[in-house]
């Protein structure tokens, strides 16, 4: 038995208002989805476990199996494990996002999704003006960068810059958490101060702004943390290999982390425009090649920050019929049974516009599998389904318990 998880982050939302109190994934057109909803097994997953944010970061590392308590060290230094930077004993890494800041206001957390050869442009000179022996910064991709601090403490409390926009931004600046840390909370809150200043003449930014886009104006520190102790999948679950395919650092970084191999797919972008068909084929080759394959689409998350609820649902009907499509008719070729699993990691809700640490809709197919009665894959059909309930590790388990009777 093979296995492939096709996870669309923050594809799960609240019923709203202006679609007959119905979500984005009971609206869309998704006739590959509900295929497999009828003809497989269906449930709910919680995915953060309590005392946690709903960061991807914790609900893809549940998804995977992790016990979050053991191996959570904040998204930062796994970012940094794709991005090819170490993290050495004594050193912490954290986000570094691009934002654009509006008088007091955060107006969004991806600098109107800078480009990634601007935001490279940003960095570099970032670094240059605020990098010393102690400090670096690392371009990653689009909006999404990476700090690094010799003896930083990672006591401190960070907030997501995606939780907090169109609100003023100085209540959500970094908190110690102790006395010792108080010392880690100064020197970035300067730096993010710091880079408002460097930031505001920057040629690329006079440019942005004459073409009518958001400048990347700030830079905003949150989600530090120490080098994770994390066990690679085949040590943990009956795999031999296998493979993460996502276009943003922080899949593939628990993909390092997990002994997965990384594949990286031309144009691949992280929002709505991504190279759909060259990840949904890039999938299909690792499938015959590996046991298990991670399939991330991070589309619908980013429409769900921006409160765009027409282009959610087309990011989860474009996740329908450029991806389970051709993976589903693929895998039904295939002499090898494949089971395949859908599913987000955490909702996106177009109202609020951040994450939720609601329970999320799953469904896992082989062609062997006995369905249940569930005919449509939604957050609501779902909760009929006979896995029931499930919590954190219990869904990658059941995934592999999985087997031809």
């Amino acid at each position: 038995m093979k296995y492939i998880i096709i996870l669309g982050d923050g594809m799960a939302d609240e019923p709203i208002e202006q679609l007959g109190n119905k979500t984005p994934l009971q609206v869309a057109h998704t006739p590959y989805m509900d295929l497999l909803a009828a003809k497989g097994r269906n449930g709910l997953l919680d995915t953060v476990p309590d005392g946690f944010p709903p960061g991807s970061e914790i609900a893809n590392l549940s998804v995977l199996g992790y016990d979050i308590p053991h191996v959570y060290e904040g998204r930062g230094v796994l970012e940094a494990a794709s991005m090819g930077v170490d993290i050495l004993p004594g050193e912490m890494a954290m986000r570094c996002n691009l934002v654009c800041i509006e008088g007091e206001l955060l107006k969004n957390h991806s600098a109107g999704h800078i480009s990634t050869a601007e935001a490279k442009e940003l960095i570099a000179f970032l670094n240059e003006k605020l990098g010393d022996e102690t400090i670096s910064f690392y371009p990653g991709v689009s909006y999404r960068h990476l700090l690094k601090m010799k003896g930083g403490n990672k006591n401190i409390l960070c907030t997501p810059p995606h939780d907090i926009p169109e609100k003023p931004f100085r209540p959500s600046l970094i908190k110690p958490i102790d006395e010792p840390s108080k010392a880690t909370a100064d020197r970035l809150n300067d730096l993010i101060f710091a880079s408002q200043r460097f930031l505001a003449d920057h040629p690329i930014n006079h440019k942005r702004k004459a073409e009518g886009k958001d400048p990347a104006n700030s830079i905003w520190l949150w989600s530090p943390g120490y080098r994770p102790a994390m066990k690679a999948l085949k040590d943990m679950f009956p795999i031999k290999n296998g493979a993460v395919i996502s276009a943003v650092d922080l899949i593939r970084g628990i993909g390092v982390y997990a002994g997965l191999e990384v594949i990286m797919v031309e144009g691949a972008t992280g929002l709505y425009d991504t190279n759909y068909e060259g990840k949904a084929q890039a999938a299909i080759k690792a499938l015959k090649e590996k046991d298990f394959v991670y399939l991330h689409i991070e589309a619908s998350d980013e429409a769900g920050h921006e409160g765009n609820v027409p282009l959610k649902i087309k990011t989860i009907e474009n996740l329908d019929s450029r991806i389970v499509k051709p993976i589903y008719e693929e895998i039904e070729k295939m002499n090898e049974p494949v089971t395949i699993a859908v599913l987000p990691d955490h909702p996106t809700p177009c109202a609020i516009r951040t994450h939720t640490r609601g329970a999320v809709p799953f469904v896992i197919y082989h062609r062997y599998i006995k369905p249940d009665d569930v005919m449509t894959y939604d957050e609501f059909a779902a909760r009929k389904g006979s896995y029931g309930l499930l919590h954190g590790n219990e869904f990658i388990k059941t995934l592999f318990s999985e087997q031809p009777e």
